[in-house]
């Protein structure tokens, strides 16, 4: 390592007798097979096997020319080759610099190359644009073209059909006139079709790109898009031929329905963040309307005989029937935003779709003594409010995140149909808890404790979330409670928490264990580029006796790959320091914002070798997040510090005093010890066994 690599690659070729030793150069045989030069050469481990090979300016000119030859053998061969080669950044700028991507441009332009010489070309330009040597807004209209009629054409390879859609999808986010281009020319309906084949690659890459144009759009083309996509059906599509398949869903066809998800809620932000405009006609219609739906009956043949003044006190009469704090002028209460008036949308939907669920709620708490009403308007405001919070309407989405709900896309106007469960809900719990109007928050309290915890079951129907959330009835909510409340109060006693601190070093070996043995099984990682969220997957574990890390590039679908297969090392001995959230290298080249903020929660780095090389990870959830920190500090000889190690001490410890408090049930534990009797004034009752036996 102390020389040149110039005069390292001469002595090689040296010894072989070779000429010319500027035109070699070292490789890794195993791995990506990366080239060998200054900037890299301090990576190299001891063990890693080197091959002399050609050196990249040699490869790339030799390239080069192959693909330019007339025969159609070479040319496939060497487009073969640069796919592979291009995923190297010293032979991606050697290529690039002797204008390779102009003639790779002019392969897909010419339109004669197919199949298998069409799928290396394509996947050869993949690779070179990953670089970011290029912008992708150099690309000429011609190309582009090309590229959207192998999407649009049906009687084209799958292979070439997915990596076209793979290049749109990375097109897109970089510049509007892109977004343009290909939002015009592959059309919503186009998509629409590769999702529904059963090639499950093109499925992804085609729900990939179309997510990609969402996130692109500005709220009113989104809207629009959203729109038509609903008029197509495509949430019933999803929900039986994606959510229900024969095969498991994948971690990123997960995500993009969790985006989908999002995209849809987040249409409900802007009629949540308006308030309402008490001088708008058309909003005043609206309020009127749902006081004529409750007491129509009751008011419309005298009503036309009253004077204004007999009208109007008619009206605050029936408004402060129905709920609103402010019956004279009930539009105020919706003067808050958030909810708005997503609020009044949602009383309109619940009074239109269900009149005789709405009617009975009114009827029913109109004709109850004052003080035990529940207040319909006011409870759906605070309800509204709460199931915004619950669904993240009007956050931005995560970039990694996979929870979506399956039954959200099993319901047309999903919203405002858990709306309607939810409000009869409240005035169900509102009757339990014999309620009065200052119970009101206490009340909502219990409301969003029903549907938290019975949205974390993850249902997979409305139905199913009503019959669920409507058995967590308030009394249930109190044994709840209650079950936790004593297990706090128990394990207070002073005995018990002497106990709890003699009983905690046996129960974190036990926990160091777990670390060390989930570190061993690894974990797929991603690797997140600034641009996109990447479909390029890393495997990484401990090595059974616990001394070396090992890791590499895995493909998509492979699951805890044998120690063998993954080239890459660190010695636990060289690991000097972790790192984690804005520490990391990899956060702070690209913090561009909030949507990396979810990123820095999972993101973590090992600092090894005298402290100059970093291996970067961001964790698929914050459970693995946990157990791998855990895991790293402890072979680091340091205390395992993650929220999750807590939660599982504290459930080992209380199953363990569980069992040991066992023959105490019931029997209260004094917090000083009694006092030791004095010993007795003889031992004449001792048992003499000697005499016995004679």
């Amino acid at each position: 390592q102390t020389k040149p690599l110039a005069s390292v690659l001469k002595e090689v070729c040296d010894a072989w007798s070779l000429p010319n030793a500027e035109h070699y150069a070292l490789q890794y045989v195993d791995g990506q097979q990366t080239y060998i030069t200054e900037s890299n050469r301090g990576e190299i481990k001891n063990g890693s096997i080197l091959r002399l090979t050609t050196s990249p300016d040699q490869e790339a000119e030799r390239l080069y020319s192959g693909i330019q030859s007339n025969n159609s053998d070479v040319k496939t061969d060497s487009l073969k080759k640069l796919a592979g080669l291009s995923q190297d950044v010293t032979f991606a700028q050697e290529f690039i610099n002797r204008n390779g991507l102009k003639q790779i441009f002019h392969i897909v332009e010419e339109g004669n190359a197919t199949g298998d010489m069409l799928a290396h070309t394509l996947k050869a330009f993949m690779e070179l644009m990953e670089h970011d040597f290029v912008s992708w807004e150099t690309l000429s209209a011609t190309f582009i073209k090309k590229i959207v009629s192998y999407v649009n054409m049906n009687a084209v390879d799958a292979s070439v059909q997915q990596l076209s859609l793979s290049i749109l999808e990375n097109m897109v986010p970089t510049s509007r006139l892109l977004f343009e281009l290909v939002k015009k020319e592959v059309t919503l309906d186009r998509l629409l079709t590769h999702l529904q084949v059963t090639n499950a690659q093109l499925q992804l890459k085609a729900m990939a790109l179309l997510i990609a144009l969402l996130l692109a759009a500005t709220d009113a083309e989104r809207r629009d898009m959203m729109d038509y996509l609903r008029e197509k059906n495509i949430r019933q599509f999803i929900h039986k031929n994606i959510i229900h398949s024969s095969e498991p869903l994948g971690d990123e066809m997960a995500h993009y329905l969790y985006v989908l998800q999002s995209v849809s809620l987040n249409l409900c932000e802007r009629r949540m963040r308006t308030s309402m405009d008490p001088y708008s006609q058309e909003q005043r219609e609206l309020l009127q309307s749902l006081r004529q739906t409750a007491f129509e009956s009751e008011s419309e043949a005298p009503a036309s005989n009253f004077s204004t003044e007999r009208r109007r006190s008619l009206c605050a009469k029936e408004f402060r029937k129905l709920g609103f704090m402010n019956n004279s002028n009930p539009a105020e209460d919706l003067r808050r935003a958030p909810p708005g008036l997503l609020a009044l949308d949602n009383m309109l939907y619940f009074s239109r779709h269900t009149p005789n669920a709405y009617s009975r709620f009114v009827l029913e708490n109109s004709s109850r003594e004052d003080k035990h009403e529940c207040p319909f308007a006011r409870s759906s405001i605070q309800l509204t409010l709460i199931l915004c919070e619950i669904l993240h309407v009007g956050e931005p989405c995560s970039e990694t995140a996979q929870a979506f709900y399956p039954m959200f896309f099993g319901q047309d106007h999903f919203f405002e149909e858990l709306f309607c469960i939810c409000i009869q809900l409240v005035n169900k719990t509102w009757k339990e808890m014999r309620a009065t109007q200052e119970d009101f928050d206490k009340v909502l309290q219990v409301v969003r404790e029903q549907i938290t915890r019975t949205l974390s079951l993850k249902p997979t129907s409305l139905e199913l979330f009503k019959t669920r959330v409507n058995a967590l009835n308030y009394s249930e909510i109190l044994k709840l409670r209650q079950t936790e409340r004593l297990h706090q109060e128990e394990t207070l006693a002073v005995p018990v928490l002497e106990l709890r601190e003699r009983l905690k070093p046996e129960l974190l070996e036990l926990i160091r264990q777990q670390r060390l043995l989930h570190l061993c099984e690894g974990t797929l990682f991603r690797k997140i580029s600034s641009r996109r969220r990447q479909d390029k997957l890393w495997y990484c574990r401990l090595s059974p006796n616990h001394k070396v890390l090992h890791y590499g590039d895995v493909e998509e679908g492979v699951h805890s790959p044998p120690i063998e297969t993954l080239p890459e090392k660190i010695p636990v001995a060289d690991m000097k320091v972790l790192l984690v959230g804005k520490e990391c290298p990899h956060t702070k080249e690209k913090s561009s914002g909030k949507q990396n903020k979810d990123v820095l929660e999972l993101a973590f780095s090992i600092v090894y070798d005298m402290e100059e090389y970093c291996l970067n990870f961001v964790a698929p959830t914050r459970y693995e997040f946990c157990l791998w920190t855990d895991g790293l500090n402890v072979l680091l000889g340091k205390e395992m510090t993650s929220e999750r190690t807590q939660t599982d001490l504290d459930v080992l410890l209380s199953m363990e005093l569980k069992l040991r408090l066992l023959d105490l049930e019931n029997i209260t534990i004094p917090d000083t010890p009694p006092p030791v009797p004095k010993p007795p004034s003889n031992l004449n009752f001792c048992y003499d066994f000697s005499q016995a036996e004679q």
